[in-house]
């Protein structure tokens, strides 16, 4: 006589561990095939509309400024990498929830999914420069993602009612076909659509043959004496590569020169498009001109100085006749990102406010602007350092407002006076010590630096020879230190007597302050 087998209470209650591991590598799998998918209709649609971009530049968007602090000081320019991976394990951790709750509790997991994907589309389609059809790589992907988890899940589950009832062990052959499909698809997803956005390395391509023309007015040569040339000393001349990099775009535009435009308009008399070829057949010039962050804590890095090559703004706004009462000029990039910088500086005549094409004797890296971005002595970078910029809109401070200005950030952001001390870092020997480091106050520029040991005199150092007070200074000094530990300072003086104040201050709202200290053990 065959016993019956009884059912337990809750037939969940008995499916085994591991159906739960196979359904959260599912939701994985799926999840990542979604994304994939995303990112290649995005690639067809709008590069900036996948939904992991979107997403990430909406998290930027929302960040309030101590936590955008917190990012620089800890990350530096790797910032959006460690932001972009962050999302990442966040995503694949709910994806595997949603392949548990869809064994478990169905169809929980596929609309845990869904939910996000409706999600990713909203934001999509919020971005400043979006259109309705930025929603199709979110719901297309996601849509993917939750037919391929619901027919993963399906046949795991019976496999699992069935080893409960009768003691099987699972034949998981279909759900390995499923889950290996799952997985194709966003590889093959992955690589077409990197295919498709090809465009990158066309830019490239583009960028690298172009021959800029030489400036009608050169900039005044480097004296000899301008890079002291020590070991650990940041050198005059920043070189591109090692340029900082601080910026909102977690994917980097890409501008092919020949479509790009730049529209001056807003409160002018005479509003004009220019395009590139436009562009490159005015009078251009060359300056040297250092720029600024404003994230850059005291000492930091977050500051380099270029030989940059390109039209003077003031000339543009000359032509386009701004009207009466304006007083900002909204800077646009192709990515959305705004700066607000006051008319007046860059009506300036004697500041070197650049359209800049040019940087450091070739076309602006990619990540750096290309094709073109603006150049501001004297300003931080967020109200005035517009990369890959597209609209100059003459209007005013109370009518509209950069990017950061609403964030909690100072809306006109001169560059505070500033000095960094390079060597010696962690150690020296005994005796005379060469104490050396850069100083600024751009479009001011510096008179005086000194430094000291334990609170002991202020000793003068030595000033390297300057272009002019758009650009940092290197110094040098030298020290007599007995075998011990030393705390050594820094602080400098403008070209108007303004010395460095002592009070810290973080970078927000309007850049930091203090002096800049190094612990040094000698012996």
């Amino acid at each position: 006589m065959t016993q019956a087998t009884e059912s337990p209470a809750n037939p969940r209650a008995d499916r085994s561990p591991h159906d739960a591991g196979w359904a959260a590598l599912a939701g994985i799998l799926a999840g990542a095939a979604g994304l994939a998918l995303a990112e290649l209709v995005a690639a067809l649609v709008a590069p900036a509309a996948s939904t992991l971009f979107a997403g990430g530049a909406a998290v930027v968007d929302a960040v309030p400024p101590w936590l955008k602090d917190f990012a620089v000081q800890a990350f530096g320019t790797n910032d959006k990498a460690v932001l972009l991976a962050s999302m990442g394990v966040v995503l694949a951790a709910g994806a595997a929830l949603a392949g548990w709750l869809e064994l478990r509790r169905p169809p929980v997991g596929a609309l845990l999914i869904a939910a996000v994907g409706a999600v990713g589309a909203m934001v999509a389609v919020l971005r400043p420069e979006a259109t309705p059809l930025w929603a199709l790589p979110s719901i297309i992907g996601i849509g993917g993602a939750v037919i391929l988890l619901r027919m993963a899940i399906a046949r795991l589950r019976p496999a699992a009612d069935l080893r409960r009832q009768e003691g099987t062990t699972v034949d998981r052959r279909g759900f390995l076909a499923v889950t290996g499909v799952a997985a194709g698809v966003a590889v093959l997803a992955l690589v077409s659509s990197r295919v498709v956005s090809a465009g990158a390395a066309a830019v490239n391509v583009v960028r690298e043959k172009i021959r800029l023309p030489a400036a009608r007015k050169a900039a005044d040569p480097v004296p000899a004496g301008a890079d002291l040339e020590l070991d650990g000393l940041t050198p005059y001349i920043t070189p591109n590569p090692e340029f900082y990099r601080i910026d909102t775009a977690l994917r980097v535009p890409q501008l092919d020169p020949a479509d790009w435009s730049l529209e001056v308009h807003g409160m002018v008399d005479e509003p004009f498009t220019i395009t590139w070829d436009e562009l490159l057949a005015l009078p251009l010039e060359e300056h040297h001109v250092t720029l600024a962050c404003v994230s850059n804590s005291v000492g930091g890095d977050l500051i380099g100085n270029a030989l940059w090559l390109g039209y003077p703004i003031r000339s543009l706004l000359e032509r386009a006749k701004p009207q009466p009462g304006a007083d900002m000029v909204l800077s646009v990039s192709d990515d959305g990102f705004t700066a607000g910088t006051p008319l007046e500086v860059l009506q300036d005549p004697d500041r070197a406010s650049l359209l800049a094409i040019g940087m450091n004797g070739e076309a602006l890296p990619v990540d750096h602007g290309f094709p073109a971005r603006l150049v501001v002595p004297g300003l931080y970078g967020y109200v005035s350092a517009t990369k890959w910029v597209t609209s100059l809109k003459v209007t005013t401070f109370e009518a509209d407002q950069g990017y950061w200005t609403p964030r909690g950030w100072s809306a006109l952001g001169p560059i505070k006076l500033q000095s960094r001390i390079d060597v010696p870092r962690g150690s020296a020997a005994p005796g005379a010590v060469t104490v050396a480091g850069v100083a600024w106050a751009q479009h001011t520029g510096i008179a005086e630096v000194e430094v000291r040991a334990d609170d002991g005199d202020w000793v003068p150092a030595e000033l390297a020879e300057t272009v002019g007070p758009d650009t940092w200074r290197q110094w040098r000094a030298s020290i007599d230190l007995d075998a011990g530990d030393h705390t050594l300072a820094v602080r400098a003086t403008d070209a108007d007597g303004l010395v460095q104040t002592e009070a810290e201050a973080p970078p927000a709202p309007d850049g930091a302050t203090g002096w800049h200290t190094v612990q040094v053990s000698v012996g």
